[in-house]
């Protein structure tokens, strides 16, 4: 039971964007899973959610950072920079919402693709086969949900595919987390 207290930072991590990015969604009537993208949310001058959203994002990133140095450091080195890197992109789509145009669309597309090099390592490093089956599923999903959206326009909008993204790795953060856990 000692070991829970480790899992804390990375499950709050996880759950306190996700939270705000949901209560944000609510209560914004406009917003549309599939013609929006997240970010809509956090635009400063026309959403009214964005200092929700945008602090989930920020604080979700710290969180972040906290598991990858705390955590990950522990497991592989290589987690922990990966974990660092997403952590790092997921505050500056916080910072740099979509008032700073291309500037907000390379962070987040940094971001998206550190999540996927997260997932790549984990594949790499773990010596379970079904974790490592799994893991590659996950990020098959995650790749082919963006294929979809930016090749043929579906969905219109990208927060399907950012939910995507964010929901296939989101297990295999935890696990990591989990493997560290289970040794305390």
């Amino acid at each position: 039971m000692k070991g829970w207290r480790y899992i804390t930072i990375p499950l709050l991590s996880i759950a306190i964007p996700l939270l705000c990015i949901s209560i944000s969604i609510y209560l914004s009537p406009w917003f549309n899973l599939f013609d929006n993208a997240l970010s809509d949310l956090g635009h400063a001058t026309r959403s009214s959610v964005a200092p929700i959203f945008n602090f989930g994002l920020s604080l979700g990133g710290f969180l972040i950072a906290l598991t990858a140095i705390t955590i990950f450091s522990k497991i592989h080195r290589s987690l922990a920079y990966l974990g660092t890197l997403c952590s790092y992109t997921l505050i500056l789509i916080a910072v740099f919402d979509e008032i700073y145009r291309s500037l907000h669309y390379w962070v987040s597309v940094a971001f998206f693709l550190s999540l996927g090099a997260l997932l790549i390592d984990y594949v790499v490093i773990m010596k379970n086969i079904a974790r490592k089956i799994s893991a590659t599923i996950a990020l098959a999903i995650a790749i082919i949900s963006w294929i979809l959206h930016l090749v043929y326009g579906l969905p219109r909008g990208a927060a399907i595919p950012e939910l995507i993204s964010i929901f296939c790795a989101a297990p295999f953060y935890i696990d990591i987390a989990l493997q560290y856990t289970s040794s305390k």
